[in-house]
C-alpha cells in the first residue's frame, strides 16, 4: 500500500500546472452593437495593446473553428489565435496558442446594464510558464478593457455630437 501511495504522490510532483485568472470590468455609453461590432472585427486591431496586425480578411465574421494568426507588438513571430465560443452580441472566446508550456484562453462579455454597457474582460494562463508569462504581460492586459471602450467611444462621439441641439432650440424644432 505504502509503495502505491509514494508512486501517485511523486507522479503528482513531477507535473507542476499553474493556472491564473483575471477579469476585468469597464462600463461604456457606448450601445451594446457597437461595443461588439469593435470586439468581432478581428481586423482591426489598433485599440489593442499588445496586437498589433491579423491576417483576417476584411469583413469575415468571427465563427467557432477560426484560426488565424497575428503579430504583437514585442515580436515579428506570428502566433496562432483559435476562436472557441461566439454568442451572437453576448461573448467571444479564444484561446491563444504562442508558445508551448502556456494555454492562454481569453473571453469578451458584453452586457446592457442600468449604467451602461458593461465590457468583462478575462484572462485565463495555464501551464508552468503562466506565472512568468503573466509578470509580462499583465501591464498591457490591464489596459485591454479600458482601450476597447475608449476606441469605440471615441467612434461613436463624433456621430452623437452633431446631433445634439444647443440650449436656445426648443422642443419643438425638428
Amino acid at each position: 500500500m505504502q509503495g502505491w501511495l509514494s508512486k501517485f504522490i511523486h507522479r503528482k510532483r513531477r507535473r507542476f500546472c499553474a493556472s491564473l485568472v483575471w477579469t476585468y470590468r469597464e462600463i461604456s455609453s457606448a450601445s451594446v452593437d457597437e461595443l461588439w461590432q469593435k470586439v468581432v472585427d478581428l481586423t482591426d486591431v489598433s485599440w489593442h495593446p499588445q496586437l498589433k496586425s491579423t491576417n483576417v480578411p476584411y469583413g469575415l465574421v468571427p465563427k467557432p473553428g477560426l484560426i488565424f494568426q497575428a503579430v504583437t507588438r514585442f515580436s515579428p513571430i506570428p502566433i496562432r489565435i483559435f476562436v472557441e465560443r461566439v454568442n451572437h452580441k453576448e461573448m467571444l472566446s479564444i484561446r491563444v496558442m504562442a508558445i508551448p508550456g502556456i494555454e492562454e484562453r481569453v473571453t469578451y462579455q458584453v452586457e446592457s446594464t442600468v449604467c451602461g454597457t458593461c465590457l468583462s474582460y478575462s484572462v485565463t494562463l495555464r501551464g508552468w510558464l503562466s506565472p512568468l508569462i503573466w509578470s509580462l504581460s499583465r501591464p498591457y492586459a490591464d489596459r485591454v478593457a479600458r482601450s476597447l471602450v475608449e476606441a469605440v467611444e471615441k467612434t461613436a462621439l463624433p456621430a452623437v455630437s452633431g446631433k445634439k441641439k444647443s440650449l436656445n432650440d426648443s422642443c419643438f424644432d425638428f
